[in-house]
């Protein structure tokens, strides 16, 4: 009886927000830098902490107009659109999970690597450059550079790094940590998956579902074992 081998894993492909570090940090940083615009324009100094309880009291939408109402601050679609441009548009004060480095470290010279992030592009490539990501990872991909119809679980990001690494999808493994778009596309591809749901991640809550990953770790130190 023969046993068919898988070929060996040569594009280690990440997602970003709660896969390479906190998505919880950037929600911070932001809220930080606009917390100072607030601060400078209306003389208040309590919308960092205001924002903050909303957000981890699992509000999601609305929490700009919601900490401003509740400073007594008249919240118009102006200003909130300005707002919101302070926040994606800041220089985000973030770090890599110290996991994430020593597994990046680690796969270094033994394979490809490459990134796929959904989100407004200007905003995760700023998080990009921040997280100095451009040292390990050669093939980012912004899927809202095309628009959010190729958001995942749109296969498109998938096949362009297939193109730009030159590998095929039994080859690739995808390591992210939304269970509801992030493996949909990558499954019926036939790549390798990888749930990473860190404690303290904004999806770490969520089952998994039909589209459950192969594996599932809280952190990514077991993954350079794994692409052995």
């Amino acid at each position: 009886m023969t046993t068919t081998m898988r070929p060996a894993i040569r594009c280690v492909v990440f997602d970003l927000d709660d896969t390479l570090y906190l998505e919880r940090d950037y929600v911070v940083s932001g809220f930080r830098a606009v917390h100072r615009f607030v601060a400078m324009k209306y003389h208040v100094p309590d919308f960092f902490p205001t924002a903050w309880r909303l957000f981890l009291n699992g509000v999601r939408g609305h929490i700009f107009d919601r900490a401003l109402a509740a400073m007594g601050i008249r919240a118009d679609a102006r200003l909130i659109s300005t707002l919101v441009e302070v926040y994606r548009n800041h220089e985000p004060d973030i770090k890599l999970a110290a996991d994430a480095y020593s597994c990046l470290d680690q796969l270094s010279g033994r394979c490809q690597t490459a990134l796929i992030t959904d989100g407004e592009p200007q905003m995760q490539q700023k998080k990009f450059q921040a997280l100095g990501l451009s040292q390990w990872i050669a093939i980012p991909v912004f899927t809202g550079s095309w628009g959010t119809e190729y958001s995942k679980p749109h296969p498109r990001a998938f096949e362009r790094v297939l193109k730009k690494a030159g590998v095929s999808s039994e080859e690739c493994v995808y390591v992210a940590d939304n269970p509801l778009k992030d493996f949909v596309a990558p499954r019926r591809m036939g790549w390798r998956t990888v749930r990473i749901r860190r404690p303290l991640g904004l999806h770490s809550a969520i089952a998994a579902g039909v589209m459950a990953p192969r594996y599932e770790f809280d952190n990514l130190l077991p993954l350079a074992a794994l692409v052995s």
